[in-house]
């Protein structure tokens, strides 16, 4: 067993294995570095990334091994390109009660050994290789009357000795929420140890909710004394929370237990959209965290499910930084092509004349004007020529709003850019486009000129014209925004190079009368995460909400807002808005004007009038205005625009 303590003669920390022999040189290896206390950096999501590499959910993601094992050695050379100093085997489920339900229990040996051979391939000299063990995916006695603890046992021998077969340096148990499968899990790789002569570590990794308790309701710190008194030589948390949650967890761990602790939270958070599951935790914030883990103790630290390779990339960098160390990253032929470094990004300054005002601290306003139900952009033209001469920034293009079937938003702002000289803020929902044709999407607009982009998720197709039509979801605004930000550092999303960088400017929405305010806001703080650079709010008609909402924003996440006004027309309009249009909170006092103002038959006077009400009011606490013209009637929204440059 692996034993950290204090050398009495040095003062140093110390790492002492108490077994009867090493297994290989790439063991001592792995426990050198645990003795040194520099902290070791583990690879990312292995299934979530192949699933990613198009591999679908619906197949046996261990069989892989077998039937695309160049795209396996792939995704293993990529972590290790990105800084990972362990890879773990694709074996997580190759047990024969998991493999049966692809008819593959004759397999076990087979694909694990595959697996073991792969991953050491993409290793090399360097990197050492953990052997991947999850659970059996069964109910065990005595808490199910399914397995007993002698078949179980069997079932983990079988995998784990082929993996140490296969080569591997180290077993990890991983994502296990019983504590009893766990134990018995050790139990099997203790068996193993003696039947194969070879005393290889055994590290096992348990997963918890938020509150620190596996969905048995054992509590961490149960776990993790029943891990040191089973054996453990290393205990580790992974899986089901973000990085936050996890960090909690270790502080509670450390307290309890002295064994070494491998650290591997998920990218976030899971996102659903459409019955999907995104993690839209950045790069950045992953590696912060990192910094923590390892301050507050860990010996370790990688990635579970979402963790992509430019996660660890920033997570390596980040330990580097701490250590003083600049390891450089192992050569790999087969990848130049496909995994590089980032580039640096274009100074946000210097991308637009719409992002040089937003940097310089500047006010700035936009106009909307929907795209035609059409072709004919003739009208649209000559508002958005009345627009430029008006004094507004951009024109901001809609992207179908209300799932309707309209001019798309790309064509749109190419010919007003080229015809009235004039900046747009182009709307890019998710709805309508997956992953690959987005990032074509962007590509070909950026080579058209086009650099503004205001991210949304876009409304679901049932609200529109075609209800019947299916949305795509790929990917919500917070993935999307990523995107945007790998390819302002030259990669794809593949991270392979596109050999320049683009220059979007990523702007993204915002909602501050959400029902749900905590979730909005937890939302907006990932999209600044994510690489926003400046936010857009929904039409504003409570003054309050918006600045409520914006005293919450953490210090971190404070990026330039533009406020969302919108000159009512009519009482109709108000009415519209208030009960269909999807965000918009209306205050009872708004519609009460309104009506009172359709009785007079003032109903435009008085929705200008709401309008340079609202904006006076937030307007010291925001950068800028956005300016709907209703109907596409630029008179109010002139008026608007007029009546800031008085206030300021």
């Amino acid at each position: 067993m692996i034993r950290i303590g204090i050398s009495k003669t040095s003062g140093k920390k110390e790492v002492r294995y108490t077994g009867s022999g090493i297994g290989t040189a790439m063991t001592e290896r792995f426990l050198e570095l645990l003795a040194t206390g520099r902290p070791i950096v583990f690879d990312g999501g292995t299934g979530t990334t192949l699933f990613d590499r198009g591999v679908f959910i619906n197949r046996c993601y261990d069989q892989v091994n077998l039937t695309d094992p160049e795209l396996v050695r792939r995704v293993h050379r990529e972590f290790v390109a990105a800084g990972a100093m362990v890879i773990e085997t694709n074996t997580f489920g190759a047990n024969r009660y998991k493999l049966a339900s692809f008819d593959l229990a004759s397999k076990v040996r087979e694909i694990n050994l595959a697996g073991a051979s792969l991953a050491k391939e993409a290793a090399g000299p360097d990197v050492l290789v953990a052997g991947s063990v999850g659970p059996l995916g069964i109910h065990l006695e005595p808490l199910f009357r399914s397995t007993d603890e002698s078949t179980a046992k069997d079932a983990f021998i079988e995998q784990i000795t082929a993996l140490v077969d296969g080569g591997v340096d180290l077993i990890l148990f991983e994502t296990f929420a019983d504590m009893e499968e766990a134990r018995i899990a050790l139990a099997a790789g203790m068996a193993v140890r003696q039947a194969t002569g070879r005393d290889i570590p055994l590290a096992c990794s348990f997963t918890v909710n938020q509150e620190g308790n596996t969905i048995y309701g054992a509590r961490a710190e149960e776990f993790a004394a029943m891990l040191e008194k089973a054996g453990a030589d290393v205990m580790g948390i992974n899986c089901s929370v973000g990085p936050k949650s996890m960090l909690d967890t270790l502080e509670r761990v450390r307290k309890v237990s002295r064994l070494p602790v491998i650290v591997m939270p998920n990218a976030g958070l899971p996102t659903e959209i459409e019955g999907r599951t995104f993690y839209m935790c950045s790069p950045d914030y992953m590696a912060n965290y990192a910094r923590r883990f390892v301050q507050v103790g860990a010996a370790a630290v990688g990635g579970c499910c979402g963790t992509t390779p430019d996660h660890i990339r920033a997570i390596a960098a980040s330990i580097r930084q701490m250590t003083g160390e600049q390891r450089s990253l192992q050569e790999v032929s087969s990848l130049q092509e496909e995994t590089v470094a980032p580039m640096p990004e274009i100074p946000f300054a210097q991308r637009s004349q719409f992002a040089k005002k937003l940097a310089a601290g500047d006010f700035v306003a936009t106009v909307e004007l929907a795209p035609p139900q059409g072709w004919d952009l003739g009208k649209i033209l000559v508002s958005a020529a009345e627009a430029k001469n008006a004094g507004f920034d951009a024109i901001n293009i809609p992207d179908g709003p209300r799932a309707s079937a309209r001019m798309g938003p790309l064509a749109m702002a190419v010919v007003i850019e080229r015809d009235v000289q004039v900046e747009t803020v182009m709307h890019y929902a998710c709805r309508d486009r997956n992953l690959v044709g987005m990032q074509a999407d962007l590509l070909g607009a950026y080579a058209l000129g086009l650099r503004n982009i205001l991210v949304i998720t876009g409304d679901p197709p049932i609200m529109g014209d075609y209800p019947h039509s299916t949305g795509v979801f790929d990917v919500d605004a917070i993935g999307l925004t990523r995107m945007i930000r790998l390819l302002n550092t030259a990669l794809d999303l593949g991270g392979r190079s596109i050999r320049q960088p683009t220059g979007f400017v990523p702007l993204v929405g915002v909602n501050p009368t959400a029902v749900n305010i905590d979730k909005e806001l937890s939302r907006f703080v990932l999209k600044v995460e994510a690489g926003a650079r400046a936010a857009i709010t929904q039409p504003v008609f409570d003054a309050a909400q918006l600045l409520s909402f914006l005293d919450r924003i953490p210090d971190g996440a404070r990026i330039p807002v533009l406020a969302g006004i919108w000159p009512l027309q009519s009482l109709r309009n108000a009415e519209f808005l208030a009960n269909e249009m999807p965000g918009v909170s209306m205050p009872p006092s708004v519609l009460s004007r309104m009506s009172k103002a359709h009785d007079s038959g003032t109903e435009k006077e008085e929705g200008l009038q709401i309008a340079i009400e609202i904006m006076e009011q937030v307007l010291p606490r925001v950068q800028g205005i956005q300016v709907a013209a209703p109907f596409g009637r630029l008179a109010s929204a002139v008026a608007v625009l007029n009546a800031a440059g008085k206030m300021r």
